[in-house]
């Protein structure tokens, strides 16, 4: 099930930058309480890093990035900013149309400002994928 879209804060995709698919190129924030986010990987409560696959790894991790959220007293649609880091851009190419249902499970289509990156390997080497995410409450 997908979550609701509405949010708070106020996207913007000027017509002078490539359409974006799957995040928006501006976000203004509305006033309000700022969350940041620890980086997010697919770690269970143990601390173990679970999933095989980058798109299970990313379900987790956005799994805990909700929870952080609502920890925070805030929800998906007050994000404004994720940057994801992965180990490997091809295999997370490869699996991009099962991270884009797992995102849509988590975070409906509310696509906030996002970057993704390389990078040689995360804290936990077991971990593929890490996500580190701004939101602002309103």
């Amino acid at each position: 099930m997908e979550r609701p879209l509405a949010s708070p804060h106020e996207i913007r995709n000027p017509e002078g930058l490539p359409r974006p698919s799957g995040f928006s190129h501006a976000v203004i924030a509305q006033a309000g309480r700022t969350v940041y986010l620890a980086g997010q990987t697919a770690q269970r409560p143990d601390g173990t890093v679970a999933g095989g696959t980058m798109a299970e790894q990313f379900d987790l991790a956005a799994s805990n990035v909700v929870l952080a959220l609502e920890a925070a007293g805030a929800h998906p649609q007050d994000l404004v900013s994720m940057q994801i880091f992965v180990t490997q851009i091809d295999e997370y190419l490869r699996a991009s149309k099962e991270v884009g249902e797992a995102y849509r499970r988590h975070f409906g289509r509310h696509y906030p400002a996002m970057a993704l990156l390389e990078v040689r390997r995360l804290f936990d080497p077991a971990a593929k994928v890490e996500l580190m995410c701004i939101a602002v409450t309103a």
